[in-house]
């Protein structure tokens, strides 16, 4: 068998090679050993065989992170039918449309999910099953309830002799052939189908075996991202199961208090993060610490300052466990004050750029390696370029071609011709520049894109993320208010100005503070004219993003 180019032979693999490890655990619950998820696989296998399930057909899954739904993940598309994840946290209305949009044969679902859906709005859904347990929750086939309730028989029928490392097989499909179809989170509104091919994923794969090499076999790793986003899929899940690591799953909303005791628990060399859990971290443990009138002193003193900063690197790696070696963050961009902070104590960190078209990686450099305001390098097999006449310092709509590039969108060619060209290349939305090594560089999207009062391009995740770093600012959206004029829309940091018992008035006083230092530092083109505080948090999707579209005039 050819291990070398293929996803389902490396799960395969790495299953024999790890027979007696721990596999997946779910964080303060149920451990499964890498043999008790062969046998999981097995099982699906028999299931979906005797329900009539074929190769290239469709299976959804929608649920918390889990362990079993890792299982089912890995049951499927090591069976060759397409995995469908659908984020739990969608809307019911929304989980039907997937579902029946994918023609989804069957779901895998938690509790918790099936009670807010109705079966009756997926008639094509021939059954649902409980993630934890695959006992069945609806079935429309009678094929299906035999299987379902003579599972086990038909386990044995299948396997008369011990269940050995030997036993389990795998469709090895082509490489071309979809292995899952994967929604975006929908922070533009509309949630398209990514066909994601086995050779994306094996090309995304082969990237993490060949530059994150300090991961070895039973070393921990804490998940912490949806399952159901490629990020979290690919990089936490698939490559650290493929080494013959030990996954712990947080299967609650991984709140600072929960992570930090996974950290400690687990200790693991490689976290894989979005900047919010990261900012919130340096924010709330190390910056007040910053501002202490003797540090502010102190760190202006020389030598003195090398061994507070060498203090602080220490806490904040036993923070994260003491083990660290990287820490990948990838989602959205990190904010400048914390990059630059932790540059300066020589932190382990690096940020990654990617999109669930690709699978997703399209840019990582290792943490020794990064450049200041870069995401990294573009990635092996993977080639990019930018609508600019110098790359290198004139931004442009970024495209890339090559072997992580998505086949297109499920049943929607229109959106497929929209962003692929026929010689392969896709247009990825962002606006950035490419310099000469190949480190990316991104200003923002180019849906986002403000067109300034005399043509200027207005790009606002710029402003934003000097509003952030702003007195009581928690986050921002500047949007365009009409007439050549901005507004920046003001979520607050509540929690700080309860604790220093500002009022709303003198809360709003700060912020008009705040935007007056703010155009100081912007072009008049770009400056804000008039800002307005929000009462709750934007809405995000499940990848943290804020869903801009809401807020536009």
């Amino acid at each position: 068998m050819q291990y070398q180019d293929n996803l389902n032979a490396y799960i395969l693999q790495a299953i024999r090679d790890n027979w007696e490890h721990m596999a997946l655990t779910d964080f303060n619950g149920a451990s499964y050993q890498y043999k008790d998820v062969a046998r999981k696989i097995a099982k699906l296998h028999e299931l979906f065989r005797h329900c009539g399930v074929k190769p290239g057909e469709r299976v959804a899954l929608c649920g918390r992170n889990s362990a079993q739904w890792a299982m089912a993940f890995l049951g499927i598309i090591t069976y060759g039918a397409v995995a469908v994840p659908i984020l739990h946290e969608f809307k019911p209305d929304n989980i039907h449309h997937l579902v029946t949009h994918s023609d989804a044969r069957l779901l895998f679902t938690d509790a918790g999910v099936w009670e807010n859906i109705d079966a009756s709005l997926m008639p094509e859904l021939e059954g649902a099953l409980l993630i934890s347990d695959y006992s069945l929750l609806m079935s429309r086939s009678e094929r299906l309830n035999e299987a379902r309730a003579n599972l086990n028989l038909l386990f044995g029928e299948a396997f008369p002799e011990r269940f050995t490392a030997e036993s389990l097989e795998v469709s090895l499909g082509a490489p071309d052939d979809v292995a899952l179809v994967n929604y975006t989170s929908g922070s533009t509104g509309f949630s398209k189908g990514v066909m994601i091919t086995y050779r994306n994923l094996w090309s995304n794969i082969q990237y993490t075996i060949d530059h994150l090499d300090f991961l070895k076999p039973g070393d921990g790793i804490v998940c912490m991202l949806p399952l159901a986003h490629m990020y979290g899929l690919t990089v936490e899940m698939l490559h650290p199961f493929i080494k013959g690591c030990h996954i712990n799953f947080l299967t609650r909303i991984p709140s600072p208090r929960i992570i930090m005791e996974a950290f400690a628990t687990v200790r693991p060399k490689l976290i894989v993060s979005v900047p919010l859990i990261i900012e919130k971290i340096i924010r709330t443990k190390v910056f007040p610490l910053l501002d202490k009138p003797m540090m502010k002193i102190l760190l202006h003193v020389p030598f003195v300052d090398d061994h507070l900063l060498a203090k602080i690197k220490e806490r904040l790696t036993d923070t994260f466990g003491g083990e660290l070696q990287e820490i990948v963050i990838g989602g959205a961009a990190l904010n400048k004050d914390v990059e630059t902070f932790l540059r300066r104590i020589g932190f382990p960190f690096t940020v990654g750029y990617g999109m669930t078209e690709c699978a997703p990686l399209i840019s990582y450099a290792p943490w020794d390696e990064t450049r200041p305001g870069s995401c990294g390098r573009l990635v092996d097999r993977m080639e990019v370029r930018v609508a600019s006449d110098d790359p290198a310092n004139i931004p442009g709509v970024i495209s890339v071609r090559g072997d992580n590039v998505m086949k297109g969108y499920f049943k929607n060619q229109k959106a497929t011709d929209e962003v692929l060209s026929d010689d392969g290349w896709m247009s990825t939305g962002d606006i950035g520049c490419v310099d000469a090594d190949g480190y990316i560089y991104l200003r923002g999207r180019d849906k986002n894109m403000i067109l300034g009062p005399s043509g200027q391009n207005i790009y606002p995740e710029e402003i934003e993320q000097k509003l952030n770093n702003m007195p009581y600012v928690a986050e921002s959206v500047v949007i365009d208010a009409g007439n050549g004029r901005l507004e920046a829309l003001i979520y607050p940091d509540m929690d700080s100005a309860l604790q220093q018992k500002v009022d709303s008035a003198e809360l709003d006083q700060v912020m008009a503070d705040n935007i007056t230092q703010l155009n100081r530092e912007l072009p008049a083109y770009s400056q804000i004219a008039h800002h307005r505080l929000m009462s709750e948090e934007f809405e995000k999707t499940p990848k943290r993003s804020i869903k801009r579209y809401l807020y536009q005039r």
